[in-house]
């Protein structure tokens, strides 16, 4: 077996000495899958319109905010503004016109991003949850660098990918379990989520995947970049060691087809039951509406997410899919 190239240190419950895993979960799927998926007779493949208009202008976030006061603002996909505790925090920035290891070809954006980038406030701290493309983009981290030189917070080996593109990043690599102080009033705790990594055909889980709890002055967040459902054990898990939470950050988007997608994408209905699970008094969705990555339509989580809500007797006003440039003061 080939060494792993990102990352090297002791075997423990999710990483084998090369390779990072799911604890009784399941791998992602091969190549043969893929094809299965991608030309098999049954694909039920929904195209997505070149543009996809956000209702919402392009936000203008403050410069900062009092530390008891949360604000998220959404810049399109994965890619959010939080400011909490005091705190602008970015998380999974992407501000390129595609997804992809290529400027020329790839999943390419339908709207641009909800924060014009000179319009951001002063960036305190980048996230990156793992490796994905719609998740660590070097060119919009090298702008970051450039512009604010914040502190890249990032699960372990992905360290090894920022510093090639971004060689003076100041960065900051947790494990799942660690704790990290970002200032005096905020704690970031790192969390597992059922996931997979990889930037090529060579490096598949060689670089470890997370979700994050940032406990602040303004209450609990929990932010999930990408993950797989897995019985709700995740879910139930931080609930059990966190308690609750103000805010529960969600992916609701890019889970079609099911027998594919299951493992690694939790669909709308999952991810209502993941906000129960967790309990959180108030979620918003994002990775859907700006790339297209998997089958479904491109306003098919909006739907299937109302229909969760519903069907679950919670007002819709709790859990909010949200636009680009859309803001959203979480109500105390």
């Amino acid at each position: 077996m080939a060494g792993n190239r990102y990352y090297s240190g002791p075997v423990s419950d999710h990483f084998d000495g090369t390779r990072f895993f799911n604890p009784g979960g399941e791998e992602p799927a091969g190549l043969a899958e893929v094809i299965r998926w991608k030309f098999g007779k049954n694909s039920d493949n929904r195209p997505w319109p070149n543009a996809y208009k956000s209702p919402f202008p392009p936000a203008v976030p403050e410069k900062r905010l009092a530390a008891e006061r949360l604000v998220v603002t959404m810049v399109g996909h994965a890619s959010l503004l939080l400011q909490l505790g005091g705190l602008n925090i970015l998380a999974d920035p992407v501000w390129s016109e595609r997804t992809s290891p290529f400027s020329f070809a790839g999943p390419k954006r339908v709207n641009p991003p909800g924060i014009r980038f000179p319009d951001l406030p002063p960036i305190d701290v980048v996230l990156v949850t793992h490796n994905h493309y719609d998740h660590l983009d070097l060119p919009t981290l090298r702008l970051l660098q450039q512009r604010d030189k914040p502190q890249f917070v990032t699960p372990l080996g992905n360290d090894v990918i920022i510093r090639a593109g971004v060689s003076d990043a100041r960065i900051s690599v947790m494990d799942w379990g660690a704790s990290l102080a970002l200032g005096a009033d905020v704690v970031l705790h790192c969390e597992p989520c059922h996931h997979w990594s990889a930037r090529g055909m060579g490096d598949r889980r060689m670089a470890l995947w997370a979700a994050f709890v940032f406990e602040t002055p303004a209450g609990k967040i929990y932010h999930i970049g990408d993950t797989g459902f897995h019985d709700g054990l995740n879910y139930r898990a931080a609930q059990e060691k966190h308690g609750h939470f103000r805010l529960a950050v969600l992916p609701i988007g890019a889970y079609e087809p099911r027998w594919f997608m299951k493992a690694q994408h939790q669909n709308p209905e999952e991810a209502v039951q993941g906000m129960l699970l967790c309990n959180a008094a108030y979620a918003v969705g994002h990775h859907w509406g700006t790339v297209k990555l998997t089958d479904e339509a491109v306003d098919d989580p909006v739907r299937a997410l109302r229909v969760a809500l519903d069907s679950n007797g919670i007002d819709r006003d709790r859990f909010r899919p949200m636009s680009p440039g859309e803001v959203f003061e979480v109500p105390v």
